[in-house]
Order: structure tokens, then sequence, then C-alpha cells
């Protein structure tokens, strides 16, 4: 997702109709018009709706437009923590992400990034165990990290920013007969067949979770840490997966 179309949404919410969009982001109507058939495109359900003349969000673009919020807060925090942190602008900051917070993250602060009088940046991927993420502090200077709200706070030896709570979602193949239901509970997807992630990594909490409330083990039949081969292993038939709502590019 295009945070400027994640914008646009939000305004659309906020001001009413396109044309005070429009007027709002000193562009043409047609201009944004576009950028929503854009964003739409990446979602599977509707989220705008005529209403006489104008166009107005649905339950679903209400949802993502508040989530819209979030998103630029913590895009706000992440351009921020690289600012603070670097006292020259001809300083170099070394940063690594995990992979979806690497796809996500790391194209918007080289665009954001770019003029002379930024710092260089030096960017890694990072696949580790949520309990290796504070070693990686040793080699870089800024860690984009994960951690479930129930799991063991990070040590004191650093520095942690909230930068983003991110949702779960189920992902399923879109001709799944569950997939028409609008809420899944532990039960209704017990008996069936699981793509995770290797143990030691976040997700793997919530799915024993599910397993214990649904009161019988899961079948993990495939183990994936990338989410976009998540993604397309799932769209085949693979199984279903667990997925971050935002930081997952859509598929």
């Amino acid at each position: 997702m295009d945070p400027r179309q994640l914008r646009i949404l939000r305004e659309l919410g906020e001001l009413g109709s396109v044309s005070a969009v429009a007027e709002a982001m000193l562009v043409t109507p047609s201009a944004i018009s576009q950028q929503l058939r854009l964003l739409q495109r990446s979602i599977p359900v509707p989220l705008t709706e005529r209403a006489g003349r104008r166009v107005v969000l649905t339950d679903a673009g209400q949802a993502l437009a508040a989530a819209a919020v979030e998103v630029e807060t913590a895009l706000a925090r992440a351009r921020q923590s690289v600012a603070d942190f670097v006292e020259r602008p001809d300083g170099t900051v070394s940063l690594a992400a995990f992979h979806s917070a690497a796809a996500a993250f790391f194209p918007l602060l080289l665009r954001g990034l770019a003029g002379p009088d930024a710092p260089r940046l030096s960017l890694a991927d990072e696949d580790v165990a949520q309990d290796h993420f504070p070693r990686l502090t040793r080699d870089y200077d800024l860690v984009l990290a994960h951690r479930l709200d129930h799991a063991p706070p990070w040590p004191r030896t650093v520095t942690v920013t909230a930068l983003l709570r991110e949702p779960l979602d189920v992902a399923l193949p879109v001709d799944h007969p569950l997939a028409a239901r609008p809420r899944l509970y532990p039960r209704d997807v017990a008996d069936q067949p699981w793509i995770t992630v290797h143990d030691g990594f976040p997700l793997m909490a919530t799915i024993e979770a599910i397993a214990a409330a649904a009161g019988r083990r899961l079948d993990l039949v495939h183990r994936i840490n990338e989410f976009a081969v998540v993604a397309e292993a799932v769209a085949a038939g693979g199984g279903l997966a667990l997925m971050p709502r935002w930081t997952t590019r859509p598929h």
C-alpha cells in the first residue's frame, strides 16, 4: 500500500468528498480518483461506495483509514529516529530490519532521505528470532524488531521506541469455504492445514494460542518465514497462515 493512497483515503473519510480532498492536497479530483482506484486493486473488499453524487467510505474503508493514521505515525517516528540519531548531515546510519518491515520501510526511508543534506543510509535485512534482535544492536545503529504483547520485554541494555502495533490476519485462498465469513474463531480453523514460521519467531506463540483455544494441535504442514512466499503458498492452496496486516505487501 502506498502511504499517499492511504492518506487520500483518510482525507476522504474526514472531508467527505473527492473534490474536497483534491482541494486540500492541491491536485485534481481525477488524480484523487485514480489513486483510490489503484488502492482498491490491492484490497479484496470495497473501500468506497456511492452515496448520491458523493463517494464515501465503506466500513472496510473506514477501518483502513483509521489504520492509515497509525501507519503515518509509525513512518514519522522512523524518520525522526534516524534524524535524531545523526548529529552531522554527512553521517552514516546503519539500519537492520526483519523482512516484512524492510519491505515496508526501506523504500520510504530511501526516498525520504535522498536529499544532499540527509544522512547516508546503510540498510540490511536480518531474519532472526525475537530474542536475537538485541544482539543486532552491536552491529547496527538502529534495529527494526518485532515483539508480541505477551512476550518477554526487551532487555534494559537497549533503548526501545514503539513504532507500530500491527494486527494479524488469517490468510486463506479467495475460494476457500471460510473466506466469506466476516470473522473466524479458533474452532473454525483448527482442522485446517497451516503454513507458519519456524520455531522461535513471534507468530508461533499466536499459533500455539489458537491451538490452545481450540483444544487441539494444529496441522503445521509448511514452515516459511518470508511472507511473500507464504502469500503465494496460501493462494496455491497450501494452507492457512497468519499475516501482518500492514507491513506485508499485497499479493
